[in-house]
């Protein structure tokens, strides 16, 4: 549905704080700025993380990638992965797929490194945009006018609004909403990631070795030398997690897989010398409402998905594409805005988040047996002439959470300026 002419004019500028710079919070500077807001974005990371797993574009997100102008250069970075295969406990291989069918990718479908990604959005958005590194919201005092922020730093400076985009342990969420574990519902399992040496020699392709309750995965994108060692494994209960003690991440995963075979014992010892290692629960972000007065949340903050869904960037790029857009639609009013674009989110949010519970459960398989049923299917699919149905079936179930939130036509305003950075208030 395309804007109506009142819809078209631009809005009255708008300074807004976002806390976070992965994906969802440049790519929300990016459209919030051409519609003639000023957004301000910060990040605890003294620098830019470049890090992470690969993560998929599909469905809508191709779409938006699209209208930000950057799905070129997004394609000109795809991972290419040409496949994966299933390895047993003495390395043999069991059976291989092509990529497309284990990543269940259609068409346009792509997939980059997350950091890739991220890389792409900030070098779109660094001249237009405030980016603040190194520090962190501390305190939010809200009245009639805006929003005072005071910052770790000690700095203290107004906005019109501020926009959570700072991920699972969302620390904008905790300020304006409550403690964490009012929200996050784990879903029973962990996942850890991080880089080493490629001494698989792998060229573009992703070698897994599957045990009860855990999963191992070795892969090698294109144009990377290195290799990513991504670990899952069944727990019930959360562990103690402090994101900030990556010592303890690193004991509690090597406790975890110590003593099995294949090439696990070298790659743990690898995870000890690794400065990007990664560790975190499965987890779900549910929330009754995602804003709160002038304060709103977007992406994993406000509904994270876990990474088993494959949908988190998608819904992180989609979100900001609506959010941004009512803002502009709504003339910077955020009370209709705020309750727009949870309305379009809500129903695709929830379908990702029911799918992401199953895939979780996929990814753990607790009994021998199963996993040995699941080695059969993936050792004769390819041989089997009803292989396409299958791939197909797999695919359809993505798709349909790829695509679960529609966007609309938001008509880019025309004429005006931007509002001048914030003064800083010390």
């Amino acid at each position: 549905m395309n804007s109506n002419a009142s819809d078209t004019a631009r809005p009255a500028a708008k300074t807004v704080l976002i806390s976070g710079a992965s994906i969802a919070g440049p790519a929300l500077a990016l459209w919030l700025h051409r519609y003639g807001f000023t957004p301000t974005v910060v990040e605890r990371a003294p620098e830019l993380r470049t890090g992470g797993y690969k993560v998929d574009i599909r469905g809508t997100a191709i779409e938006v990638c699209r209208r930000m102008g950057v799905l070129d250069e997004i394609r000109s970075k795809s991972t290419d992965m040409r496949g994966g295969s299933y390895v047993d406990g003495a390395g043999r291989t069991i059976g291989e797929l092509p990529a497309d069918i284990f990543g269940g990718r259609v068409e346009e479908d792509d997939e980059i490194m997350r950091g890739e990604l991220a890389r792409i959005l900030y070098d779109r958005t660094r001249d237009d945009v405030e980016y603040v590194f190194g520090d962190s919201i501390a305190a939010l005092a809200e009245d009639a006018d805006g929003v005072t922020v005071t910052f770790e730093s000690g700095t203290v400076r107004r906005f019109d609004l501020v926009v959570g985009a700072d991920g699972l342990h969302s620390n904008t969420r905790k300020l304006a909403f409550g403690p964490e574990e009012r929200f996050k519902r784990h879903l029973g399992a962990y996942i850890s990631i991080f880089t080493a040496p490629n001494h698989l020699g792998l060229d573009r392709w992703e070698t897994y070795h599957a045990l009860p309750g855990k999963l191992v995965c070795v892969y090698s994108s294109a144009g990377e030398a290195d290799a990513k060692n991504l670990f899952i494994f069944s727990s019930p209960e959360e562990l103690p997690h402090d994101p900030r003690d990556v010592t303890a991440q690193k004991r509690a995963l090597t406790d975890r897989f110590t003593g099995d075979g294949w090439e696990i014992p070298r790659l743990l010892g690898h995870a000890a010398d690794a400065d990007d290692f990664y560790l975190d629960s499965m987890s779900l972000v549910e929330m009754d409402r995602w804003s709160k007065g002038r304060v709103v949340l977007l992406g994993d903050a406000a509904h994270c998905a876990s990474p088993a869904s494959g949908q988190g960037t998608g819904l992180a790029l989609t979100g900001a594409y609506v959010l941004a857009g009512e803002l502009a639609r709504a003339h910077g009013d955020h009370t209709v805005a705020f309750a727009r674009y949870e309305e379009r989110m809500r129903p695709g949010v929830e379908q990702n988040q029911r799918m992401a519970e199953g895939f979780v459960k996929e990814m753990t398989v607790g009994s021998k047996w199963k996993i040995a049923l699941r080695m059969l299917m993936v050792r004769t699919l390819p041989k089997t002439p009803w292989k396409n149905l299958i791939a197909k079936k797999i695919r359809d179930g993505i798709q349909a959470a790829a695509n679960a939130v529609p966007i609309e036509d938001y008509a880019a305003p025309t004429g005006g300026a931007a509002a001048p950075r914030p003064n800083v208030a010390v």
